[in-house]
C-alpha cells in the first residue's frame, strides 16, 4: 500500500474504486476474514467517500452465519497472545500492544473457552490489560445468544477500525 501514501485521501478512496476485484476484496478480507461481507463491500463500489464506505461495511457486517462467525475468529489469536502465521499478525500486534499475557488473562481464555467453544474476541485497541480482562469476566455471564451477538459486535467494530488503513484513507 506504500503507492497510496503520497494520495491525498479522495485520491485514494478513488484508488479503492478501481482496484480489481481480487485486490480489493483480498484487502478486505484482513479487516473481516467474511468472503460473503467482502463481495457485499466491493460490489458497493464506487463508493463517494469512506464514510460511504464504512457504512456499507457496518451494514454487510451486522449478521454473520455460524460458519462466518468461526472463519472470522480464526483469523483472531487469543487476546494476549502472540499472533501467529494465520492471523492479521500486524493487526493483531498493534491492537494488543497494551494487553499483555498474564496467568488471569491465559485462565479466562480457557474458562471463555470451554463455556462458548470459541476464543474470546474484543476490540483490544485503545483499552487496557484491566479493561480487557473485566469485560471478559462480564462476558463470561452471558447466555449464548447474548455473547454471540457481542463477539459479532466486536468482529465488527475490529473491521471497522482496520478498514482505513485498507482502503488506504
Amino acid at each position: 500500500m506504500s503507492e497510496l501514501a503520497s494520495e491525498s485521501p479522495a485520491q485514494r478512496e478513488l484508488h479503492f474504486n478501481t482496484l480489481p476485484t481480487a485486490e480489493a476484496t483480498a484487502r478486505l478480507l484482513t479487516c473481516l476474514a467474511v468472503p460473503r461481507w467482502a463481495a457485499e463491500v466491493v460490489a458497493g463500489r464506487p463508493y463517494d467517500n469512506l464514510a460511504a464506505l464504512t457504512k456499507q461495511a457496518e451494514a454487510a457486517a451486522a449478521t454473520l452465519t455460524d460458519d462466518e462467525l468461526a472463519a472470522a475468529l480464526a483469523r483472531h489469536p487469543r487476546i494476549g497472545e502472540r499472533a501467529g502465521a494465520d492471523h492479521d499478525a500486524a493487526f493483531s500486534r498493534r491492537e494488543q500492544a497494551a494487553v499483555a499475557p498474564d496467568d488471569e488473562l491465559t485462565e479466562g481464555n480457557k474458562e471463555y473457552e470451554r463455556r462458548f467453544g470459541r476464543v474470546f474476541l474484543i476490540r483490544a485497541a485503545g483499552r487496557t490489560a484491566p479493561e480487557v480482562l473485566a469485560e471478559l469476566r462480564r462476558r463470561l455471564e452471558n447466555d449464548e445468544a447474548t455473547e454471540r451477538a457481542e463477539t459479532v459486535a466486536q468482529l465488527r467494530e475490529i473491521a471497522l477500525l482496520r478498514l482505513p488503513e485498507v482502503v488506504g484513507a
